[in-house]
């Protein structure tokens, strides 16, 4: 199905990606993966908690197996166990290889025995391409100005838009890495009927997931569904498309709101 948050590719990975990414941590079953993937939703995230139902909506997407994009996150810092961890990861879903190693949390440069060992990985065919995250989003910008990772998970969302100045501004023109942003809800601060001005409408997660990703940088917006409905919610904002203007002013005065601060725009709409 055609949307207008249509397919697109993934920065310099070539990877097309459908605009939602689907988590494993939130008990997503296998039927809502799926549906999902139906409508061209195929950015599949085998994170930290590795919940059985979404294992099997992977193993039931086997067959179309060139069409799905498994990330496997590793938190080690032990390089040795690096590749443990993956195989494991693999294993459980009956997958040969991973599209995206992501290594998990770093709050400043990888250490060089844990890169090492992904560049090993990567270089055996295990996976295809590395990615980091990090809630440090000055450490992410100078990711995003270089070529170490050719993907980046980082936080953004009406409360935490500091990316706006830190990461998008830094992006490399000649060679982009794929930019993903998580807690696009800012772990539901948005969804509280307490944080909208007066006589204002609050927002639901929909409009979270359309707020990040009207933002031209932005590739993929995480999700943490948990069943159909919820997906089926999800894939309804995808329907309607980019935020106008009046649109995003709201969804910035509900953030400023909860953060207690008033942001600058961003350069985009200035």
């Amino acid at each position: 199905m055609a949307t207008p948050f249509g397919p697109r590719i993934l920065g310099r990975t070539g990877l097309l990606t459908g605009p939602l990414g689907m988590s494993a941590s939130y008990g997503m079953p296998a039927e809502a993966m799926e549906m999902a993937f139906e409508h061209g939703m195929n950015y599949f995230y085998w994170g930290s908690l590795r919940r059985e139902a979404f294992a099997g909506g992977l193993r039931r997407l086997r067959p179309q197996r060139e069409r799905v994009i498994l990330v496997v996150q590793s938190y080690t810092r032990i390089a040795a166990l690096m590749g443990w961890s993956l195989e494991r990861a693999l294993g459980r879903v009956g997958y040969d290889y991973a599209d995206i190693l992501l290594l998990g949390y770093w709050s400043g440069p990888v250490s060089g025995r844990v890169m090492d060992a992904a560049l090993e990985l990567q270089r055996r065919g295990r996976v295809k391409f590395l990615a980091v995250s990090s809630h440090d989003m000055g450490q992410v910008g100078e990711w995003a100005s270089g070529a170490a990772f050719e993907v980046l998970h980082f936080r953004y969302n009406a409360v935490e838009r500091s990316a706006e100045r830190e990461i998008f501004p830094r992006i490399s023109r000649s060679a982009p890495a794929g930019m993903v942003a998580y807690t696009a809800t800012s772990w539901k601060q948005l969804l509280h009927e307490g944080h909208a001005a007066a006589g204002e409408r609050v927002p639901e997660a929909g409009d979270c997931y359309r707020f990040v990703l009207s933002n031209p940088y932005v590739g993929v917006c995480m999700t943490g569904t948990k069943d159909v409905e919820e997906t089926r919610h999800a894939l309804r904002a995808m329907e309607r498309g980019p935020m106008e203007e009046e649109e995003l002013a709201w969804m910035r005065r509900t953030g400023e709101r909860i953060s207690g601060k008033r942001l600058p725009l961003p350069m985009s709409v200035r």
